[in-house]
């Protein structure tokens, strides 16, 4: 087989999937708007988690991660109805993620709460080992190399972090990012670049 029938079986793989992606988001969003229980109860077990995390990462607070979930769905529910359709059920979640992420983190810098205790414990257990993973404890170097992404991602600027929160940790794509952040592709690429390069230097300084 041509290397261009290869190539055009998984672009029809990704189209079916994408297919069955939106008739499943059409279903849902239909059950939702008729108000049926289990089908919020669906949506919230399919999604929480990926939310959680991005709200981690943001906020760098597992709490204030835990309470802003609560807070997002409770979003979701009340305005179920006025989602447009104009991009994926995913996407739009994590637009509400993204508002609610910011108008957090500026309530916690208005606060004086600029500390993450995520990001601290990232901190401390670096400092254990210099930022390094001695001997052969496979579970201690997996959890030194996690420390090490999550300490770098908390020096980043809250743009700069949720663009690296959505493209390389959530793999978002471009089109799913720029609607979610609703800014040109242009300035989701350079940002996305700096924010890398950045990332890239704080890493560099942790390798022994």
């Amino acid at each position: 087989m041509s290397s261009g029938g290869v190539l055009e079986i998984g672009q029809e793989e990704a189209a079916a999937d994408a297919s069955e992606s939106r008739r499943k988001d059409a279903a849902l969003l239909a059950r939702l708007r008729r108000g049926e229980p289990d089908a919020f109860e669906l949506l919230v077990r399919t999604h929480q988690d990926r939310l959680y995390d991005f709200c981690v990462r943001m906020v760098g607070d597992r709490e204030e991660a835990h309470d802003l979930v609560q807070e997002i769905f409770v979003s979701v529910h009340q305005n179920v109805r006025r989602f447009r359709e104009d991009s994926k059920l995913s996407t739009w979640l994590f637009r509400i993620t993204r508002n609610h992420c910011i108008n957090r983190l500026k309530y916690l810098k208005r606060r004086g709460r600029g500390r993450s205790e995520v990001f601290d414990e990232a901190a401390a257990l670096l400092s254990e080992g210099g930022g390094t993973a001695p001997g052969p404890d496979a579970a201690l170097e997996s959890a030194r190399e996690r420390a090490r992404v999550q300490w770098a991602i908390s020096q980043l600027e809250p743009d700069a972090r949720m663009l690296v929160a959505l493209r390389d940790i959530e793999g978002l794509s471009y089109d799913e990012i720029i609607d979610i952040t609703e800014l040109p592709e242009g300035t989701v690429k350079s940002r996305l670049h700096r924010a890398r390069e950045k990332l890239a230097d704080l890493l560099g300084r942790l390798e022994p």
